[in-house]
């Protein structure tokens, strides 16, 4: 499983940096290879425009990378953030926290997220922030169920009777018991975000032409299924086989880092 998934991440991150090397940007169009089959000249094909697929492909590899990454890091941060003061401090502002979170939760993520891209308008940068408002709600929740478990420890309890500050508990003595839970977590939100951007995409709202992106060659290829069935299966394989790759590393991690007897140590 491990191996499986370093080879299959190893080789999307080789093949991306290749093209940038070679110049592969796929924007292109030879209108002499429309939905031509794979060949020596285009290894994946061309689709409905002559684009080299392989090149979009690999471009499409590096935008949805590049939002997972960014909207990971930012709903880690806002998540763990309201986890840590629902948490520690309890009480009103806790109930205050968990009643937003609750309402947030009431909706199906993807469907909120639609919502806001179609109010605020296609684009990578509204993509990022509609997937934003909706991924944070799932950090906050275990970071609060798991700091409510450790705020009695003994050593935390210990730090508080000489003198720590709640922040100084928070930081040094709480978050550091919670990184391999979220480690984890983000991992699986990695490629929850790669499908919920191609999702969006798919749907008009993410990525635009003529910029690649796997949901909009998805939502083009579907239309030539039966004359290029080797584009819809090619890019479909590729979002598959790294979605895939993730989900294995987010697997493997679980297991090695023990995490349920680690946070319920005595």
């Amino acid at each position: 499983m491990k191996t499986i998934s370093l080879i299959i991440i190893g080789f999307w991150i080789v093949a991306v940096l290749l093209g940038r090397v070679l110049g592969l940007y796929g924007n292109e169009v030879d209108l002499n290879s429309v939905l031509a089959n794979p060949s020596i000249t285009h290894w994946f094909g061309a689709d409905d425009l002559g684009r080299d697929i392989l090149a979009r492909i690999l471009r499409g590899v590096e935008v949805s990378f590049i939002v997972a990454v960014v909207v990971t890091a930012v709903t880690m941060l806002v998540g763990v953030t309201v986890g840590l003061l629902a948490g520690f401090y309890g009480g009103k502002l806790d109930k205050i926290l968990m009643q937003i979170t609750d309402i947030f939760l009431a909706f199906p993520g993807i469907l909120l997220a639609i919502a806001f891209a179609a109010v605020l308008g296609p684009g990578i940068i509204n993509l990022m922030f509609a997937l934003c408002l909706t991924g944070w709600v799932g950090y906050a929740r275990l970071t609060r169920g798991q700091t409510l478990s450790l705020r009695n420890r003994q050593h935390v309890l210990a730090s508080e009777s000489l003198g720590a500050t709640p922040l100084r508990m928070m930081w040094r003595h709480i978050l550091p018991l919670l990184l391999s839970v979220l480690i984890v977590e983000a991992t699986y939100s990695l490629a929850s975000i790669m499908i919920a951007e191609a999702s969006l995409s798919f749907l008009g709202l993410g990525i635009q032409a003529p910029n690649a992106s796997w949901g909009g060659m998805l939502r083009d290829a579907v239309r030539y299924m039966l004359v290029a069935p080797h584009y819809v299966l090619l890019v479909g394989a590729s979002l598959m086989s790294l979605i895939l790759a993730i989900n294995l590393g987010g697997d493997y991690l679980r297991d090695k880092l023990d995490i349920a007897s680690y946070i319920n140590e005595k």
